[in-house]
C-alpha cells in the first residue's frame, strides 16, 4: 500500500482530515511526564480522530541524543493503518538527498517526508525514488516570512507569476510516480485555492491552523479535492498543550474531536452546495 491509499484508508475510516503535529517541548508538556510517554498518551487518545500524525524534527533533536531514539519509538508506536508524516524539510545536494531519504525512510519508517525544493530536482528526486512514499514539498509555507520569497515574481516565457506558483508546476512536473504533495499554508487562503485548482488530484498538507490563525472554513473550503479529501488540516499546539496538567491527554482527545467534527461540519456544507 502507498501513501495516498494509506492516507485516504486512514481518513475514510476515521471520517476525518485531521493530522496532529506531535511536537514535544518539555517546557510546555505537564511536569514529569518523560517525551515518549506523552507521545504515547496522546497518540492513544486521539488515534481514532486522524488521518495522519506529523512530527517535526526539530523538537526531537533539540532533546539530544535521545531525541532519535524517541522519534523512532514514536513512529513505531502509531498504529501501522495511520500515515505518519516526517516533518524534517530536507534538501540538499544529490548525495546528501540520498543519505536523508535513506534515513527517513528505511531507519525511522515514516511514510512521507516535507522536503525544500531550492536546490531544485536533485534535492528531490532521491525522496521521489520511493514509490511507496509520500514527498511533500514547500510551496506555500504558513509563516509570515514565506512573503520574503515565497511570493516574488519571476518571469518565465514573458509572464510573471509568483514563485510559489512556478514551485507547484515543478512539483507537477516532477510527479511521476504520483506521490508528490504540495505544503499550502492556511493562513494564505487565496493562495491555497489557487493551488487547489491548478493541481486538483494532488494532496495538500495544511498547516497553520490554530496558534498561527489560518481560516479553519477556508482551509477545508479551498483544500479538499472534488470528493472532499486529499486535505491534511495539520494542528499541533493548539490540540497537543491543551493542558498541562494530569489530564492532558483526555483534554487532546477533546479539542481534536471538536477540531475534527468542524473541518467534517465545513465539508457537509460544500457537499451540499
Amino acid at each position: 500500500m502507498n501513501f495516498i491509499e494509506k492516507l485516504l484508508k486512514a481518513a475514510r475510516k476515521n471520517n476525518s482530515l485531521l493530522c496532529i503535529g506531535l511536537d514535544p517541548d518539555p517546557e510546555l508538556m505537564p511536569a514529569n511526564v518523560g517525551v515518549f510517554e506523552f507521545n504515547k498518551k496522546i497518540i492513544d487518545a486521539t488515534s481514532d480522530l486522524v488521518c495522519a500524525y506529523k512530527l517535526n524534527f526539530a523538537f526531537y533533536e533539540a532533546l539530544g541524543s535521545e531525541g532519535f531514539d524517541i522519534l523512532k519509538q514514536t513512529v513505531d508506536y502509531i498504529a501501522s493503518d495511520i500515515p505518519a508524516i516526517g516533518d524534517a524539510k530536507r534538501g540538499d545536494i544529490g548525495s546528501t538527498a540520498k543519505a536523508y531519504a535513506r534515513a527517513i525512510f528505511d531507519n525511522l519508517n515514516f511514510d512521507a517526508a516535507t522536503v525544500n525544493p531550492y536546490l531544485g530536482f536533485d534535492a528531490i528526486e532521491p525522496f521521489i525514488r520511493y514509490r511507496d512514499k509520500g514527498v511533500f514539498i514547500l510551496c506555500r509555507t504558513s509563516n509570515t516570512g514565506a512573503l520574503d520569497f515565497q511570493s516574488l515574481g519571476c518571469e518565465v516565457e514573458g509572464q510573471s507569476y509568483p514563485l510559489f506558483q512556478l514551485v507547484a508546476r515543478k512539483a507537477a512536473e516532477w510527479n511521476k510516480y504520483g506521490n508528490i504533495g504540495l505544503v499550502v499554508g492556511a493562513t494564505y487562503p487565496e493562495e491555497l485555492r489557487l493551488i487547489r485548482q491548478s493541481y486538483p488530484d494532488m494532496p495538500l498538507l495544511i498547516p497553520g491552523i490554530g496558534a498561527q490563525g489560518g481560516d479553519l472554513e477556508l482551509a477545508v473550503t479551498y483544500g479538499v479535492d472534488a470528493q472532499g479529501e486529499k486535505a491534511i488540516i495539520n494542528s499541533s499546539r493548539q490540540i497537543i498543550y491543551a493542558s498541562q496538567e494530569k489530564d492532558f491527554a483526555e483534554a487532546a482527545r477533546k479539542v481534536a474531536s471538536e477540531l475534527r467534527d468542524q473541518i467534517n461540519y465545513y465539508r457537509t456544507n460544500i457537499a451540499s452546495q
